[in-house]
């Protein structure tokens, strides 16, 4: 036992300033590792909801954008593809939209808030590959599709509202996704009425 007069305070000091910094050596290993939870800003921008102006397409005209890494097209149909659409009814596998593809305010003959403008998910529901579009003025058509889609991998078709044909492999309609309008000259996907997709 050693002789030396004992410092209480010293050793009260030094058990201290040893909780401190091991708490502040904590607190720096434990922030960076909780950060990491959080999704990178790249990874919040791939999901985040996409304005697209719409107020300079034509009639027969479609603009394609990316959200969350899909192709999503916007289509402004001429009044003459809106009216021909119900022509088709009898040749789709799901003409009333049964099979939940869309919300329910696209849940129509137009599968859309407004018939001129069809937005959708530009992939094909057979096996994920991207219809080629085929707008009125489209000299060829394909085995009876006027206008609308057609996915050349294995021949599945599409009409002006993303409905599919019968017989053909893909088994759904097209995917709609949430969206709603902002002004007459701009929509956003990827959010509605009742919040994000």
């Amino acid at each position: 036992m050693s002789n030396a007069p004992l410092n209480s305070g010293r050793r009260r000091f030094l058990t201290a300033t040893t909780a401190v910094v091991g708490g502040l050596g904590t607190v720096a290993v434990a922030v960076p590792f909780i950060k990491s939870w959080n999704p990178s800003a790249k990874a919040k921008a791939a999901g985040a909801p996409v304005e697209v102006d719409i107020g300079k397409l034509d009639d027969g005209q479609m603009v394609r954008v990316e959200w969350r890494g899909k192709p999503v097209w916007v289509v402004k149909r001429p009044e003459s593809t809106v009216n021909a659409l119900k022509e088709v009814d009898d040749q789709l596998a799901d003409p009333a939209s049964s099979v939940e593809q869309q919300p329910a305010y696209a849940q129509n003959a137009y599968r859309s808030i407004k018939p001129e403008y069809f937005v959708a998910v530009g992939i094909c529901t057979h096996l994920g590959c991207s219809p080629t579009y085929l707008p009125d003025s489209f000299s060829e058509q394909v085995q009876g599709v006027k206008s609308g889609f057609f996915c050349p991998c294995h021949g599945s078709k599409f009409d002006m509202a993303g409905r599919v044909f019968s017989g053909v492999p893909a088994p759904y309609n097209l995917v709609i996704p949430r969206h709603m309008y902002l002004s007459d000259s701009r929509i956003i996907i990827g959010v509605d009425e009742e919040g994000e997709a």
